[in-house]
């Protein structure tokens, strides 16, 4: 399934979710997804994004670790759906969106979190997912780098005929 098509999902199912398991499990759910997608930036992107396309990779990971996996049905994983990424800039700024409303929904969760556990749970995921969205802003701005470069870049002379 389209990258794009897979964040808008997600993001629906993190605003429709009630209780904290629920959310909890569409964060993970979330950060399992922009796992995915930087692991297929990496591979498959743009050259310039590789690298923090890695480091998405790496921070997303460490977000679902930090988390209790839940148990989800087979073919419930959403990450698992990625087939394609699309164009780049669009998962980007959408996985941008979904990354931040991931760290709305968990600091509600803090706020009023049950016990201590829950609560740094929930601090590590934050963190996690700031850093992931943070990575997500400077491959956007490298792409728009990019985008500038090869609006600069002089078109070739026609040859005098």
């Amino acid at each position: 399934m389209d990258a794009v098509r897979l964040i808008v999902t997600s993001r629906r199912a993190l605003m429709g979710s009630g209780e904290v398991p629920q959310i909890l499990t569409e964060v993970w759910q979330a950060q399992a997804l922009a796992q995915a997608i930087g692991s297929r930036l990496a591979v498959h992107g743009p050259p310039e994004l590789r690298g923090e396309a890695l480091g998405l990779t790496e921070l997303a990971g460490r977000g679902c670790g930090v988390l209790d996996t839940p148990e989800l049905a087979p073919g419930e994983l959403r990450a698992a759906q990625l087939t394609d990424l699309g164009d780049a800039r669009q998962t980007l700024l959408r996985l941008g969106g979904l990354l931040g409303e991931v760290g709305i929904a968990l600091v509600g969760i803090t706020c009023a979190a049950p016990d201590e556990g829950t609560y740094w749970q929930c601090m590590e995921a934050i963190d996690a997912a700031d850093e992931s969205r943070d990575r997500v802003v400077e491959m956007l701005s490298k792409l728009a780098d990019r985008e500038q470069a090869s609006a600069q870049r002089p078109l070739p002379e026609r040859e005098a005929g």
